[in-house]
């Protein structure tokens, strides 16, 4: 119950924080080129809590919805304007004004997300060294002639001290299907260069979180003992009793030696009845457990719910941590924030051609559970998180669909070849298309959240 809340939390801080930071953009080019600004609002619907501020009286309001927010300037089409305001009305200001305005929103979306990279650089991103505990025969890695105990050093001359860097600097290159070269050490301390063909891994693979399993990688772990960690709100292990800090002796009468042996075993069992023999602190316990049945990548296995409790004394040498000067971090976040927007498109341009699959889109059910794991992470993941999302709203904004920012400037754009603005009956008709297409994205948004739960 708690992850639930915390998860809740983490979601409504992130989107708070992200709607400000667009609806900041509107606002303050609207108030630079003397535009009215009549209310400022975060989420929709009924207003629960609202102040009135500044000479204009400017409305700001946290409504009852959180899942987005606006910003309601002075406008004749919604109604009559006092002939004193006319020259602050927004459809009265050049097309220059108005398109500024309109961009404003998905720019500061820009503008955070290297905010958000170059705190996260600074901070430092810990984790595991990239060194491979296991590379599948056959696979795309074999072939390439990787294999176990090799420490990945570099992709395309791009340090990866940890696991998650090889991750990123890799994911580019698999929207574009292009070959990766690696930098690796081997366990002798050579150095060699190894090229991957990536024409095999599916876009699809990253929405799966199964890049580094297409390839036949195995990341080397150190052992860890079968305690429990966190445990999921309403999943079998919360059912059974299970505990945080519960240290797995037996299964079926099994001894379990390591968290490792415990998976696979809990996995190869979907919903059958396993007998448990548990210690917590120094009481032994019995208990019983029935992994719940998932699907993962068609093949049936069982899942409890459970993680493992992160080792006391992990050897210092098998972690490194990411992190650069105030001034590299500034370069880097830019450039990260640059390649995912041109993901982002990428991706988007794929699903359009059928070239990969609408599973990609995530809804507010995901994005509230993604939350609450990178708030738990860490500072760094949790500003990696808030980046992420924050390039993809800019970028959505950006297309053009009527009712998002894009549309409007698609309006300018057609009003600036025709010298006329577009007329209001076409404005309506184009919104109704809007409303229809964006409903129907967000309800495969949220199948997709509630296909994911069930599986």
């Amino acid at each position: 119950m708690m992850d639930f809340i915390f998860s809740v939390l983490a979601f409504i801080a992130a989107v708070g924080v992200l709607v400000v930071v667009h609806e900041l953009g509107h606002f303050c080019v609207a108030r630079a080129v003397g535009i009215k600004v009549l209310r400022f609002s975060v989420g929709f619907g009924k207003p629960i809590w609202g102040r009135r501020i500044g000479r204009d009286q400017t409305e700001f309001v946290v409504a009852a919805i959180p899942l987005g927010g606006y910003v309601k300037m002075l406008d004749d089409r919604e109604g009559p304007v006092p002939p004193a305001d006319l020259r602050r009305e927004f459809n009265r200001q050049p097309l220059a004004a108005r398109t500024a305005v309109v961009m404003a929103g998905p720019l500061f979306n820009f503008l955070f997300a290297i905010l958000a990279y170059c705190a996260m650089y600074v901070i430092g991103i810990s984790g595991l060294k990239p060194q491979i505990g296991e590379v599948a025969p056959d696979s795309i890695a074999a072939k390439a002639g990787l294999r176990q105990g090799v420490e990945i050093v570099s992709v395309d001359e791009e340090p990866t001290p940890t696991w998650e860097a090889v991750i990123n600097e890799t994911i580019p290159k698999v929207v574009d299907g292009e070959p990766v070269n690696l930098l690796v050490r081997d366990e002798d301390g050579r150095t060699r260069k190894v090229a991957i063909d990536l024409g095999r891994v599916h876009i699809d693979d990253l929405a799966r979180g199964s890049l580094l399993r297409r390839l036949g990688i195995q990341p080397y772990r150190p052992h860890l003992e079968a305690v429990i960690g966190d445990v999921l709100a309403g999943g079998a292990a919360e059912r059974s009793g299970l505990r945080a800090g519960d240290r797995i002796l037996r299964a079926d009468g099994r001894p379990m030696q390591s968290w490792e042996q415990w998976v696979d075993y809990v996995q190869e069992r979907p919903e059958q009845t396993i007998q448990l023999r548990v210690e917590r602190g120094e009481t032994p316990l019995s208990l019983e457990v029935r992994p719940e049945r998932s699907e993962v990548e068609g093949r049936v296995i069982g899942r409890i719910g459970a993680g493992v409790a992160p080792p006391k004394d992990l050897d210092p040498a098998l972690v490194a941590t990411q992190r650069y000067t105030l001034l590299d971090a500034f370069g880097h976040s830019v450039s990260k924030t640059l390649e995912m927007s041109v993901i982002t498109l990428k991706i988007i341009f794929k699903m359009v051609l059928g070239e990969a699959s609408v599973r990609n889109l995530s809804g507010p059910i995901s994005i509230a559970q993604y939350a609450g794991q990178s708030a738990g992470i860490g500072m760094a993941a949790f500003l990696s998180f808030l980046a992420i999302v924050s390039v993809s709203l800019g970028v959505l904004n950006l297309l053009p669909v009527p009712l998002l920012d894009g549309g409007h400037l698609l309006y300018y754009l057609i009003e600036l070849v025709q010298r006329k603005p577009v007329s209001v009956e076409t404005q309506r008709f184009a919104q109704q298309i809007g409303m229809v297409l964006l409903g129907s994205l967000m309800a495969i948004a949220i199948y997709n959240d509630v296909a994911r739960i069930l599986n």
